[in-house]
């Protein structure tokens, strides 16, 4: 992404965020499309005008994906808590004065969900949320799309975007054959549902 790009992105978002008023921002797009590092650069322009809310927070434990026997399709639609991720954004579109709330965050090196790790105040006027399945359609997630004042899909170019996934998981402790292999048969997968929910959003921004 270039720099006028993101001064184009960041000029929309910061319409979003004036005080009085609690929105929210939706960024979702395919695995390793770049939404956790846009919704940070955004989240830092705006100079304690906007809380960043992962939707990665509401992954299932490893114990519970592994008792369901889903361990394997990690980050398919079905091994998140899709209705405890809209009752969240349910609460922060009506902050309640002098009450911050507090969301979860998932940790890449211990690949588990922690609870509570993220203060949202009150006050701030925006919350950017970003994650895989904020335009999905089916069960608990096609309450998410309503509770958003916009969403944005990005877009990048396929084969950087699966390139630096490979390099994620590596980075993160896969072996790089283990790491490609995980990439063709779970993340694309879900790339290609993620794909569906595009049309469904107010912003398409091409990724470079």
């Amino acid at each position: 992404m270039d720099a006028q790009q993101l001064a184009e992105l960041t000029a929309r978002a910061r319409l979003l965020a004036v005080p009085g008023r609690r929105r929210i921002l939706g960024i979702a797009g395919a695995p390793g499309a770049g939404k956790s590092t846009l919704a940070a650069r955004l989240v830092d322009r705006l100079d304690g005008r906007a809380a960043l809310v992962p939707m990665d927070g509401f992954h299932l434990a490893q114990s519970e994906l592994a008792r369901l026997g889903r361990a394997g399709r990690k980050g398919a639609p079905d091994t998140f808590d899709a209705a405890g991720y809209t009752a969240l954004l349910a609460r922060l579109r009506t902050p309640e004065p002098g009450t911050t709330v507090y969301a979860p965050a998932f940790d890449r090196t211990l690949e588990e969900p922690v609870a509570g790790v993220i203060p949202v105040p009150p006050d701030v006027p925006l919350v950017v949320t970003e994650g895989n399945y904020l335009l999905h359609d089916e069960g608990p997630w096609a309450g998410v799309l309503p509770l958003l004042d916009e969403a944005w899909y990005l877009e990048p170019d396929d084969g950087l975007r699966m390139s630096r996934l490979v390099e994620r998981h590596v980075r993160f402790g896969k072996e790089r054959a283990q790491a490609e292999r995980w990439v063709r048969d779970s993340d694309e997968a879900n790339a290609r549902l993620v794909a569906r929910g595009r049309d469904r959003a107010h912003l398409v921004v091409p990724m470079s």
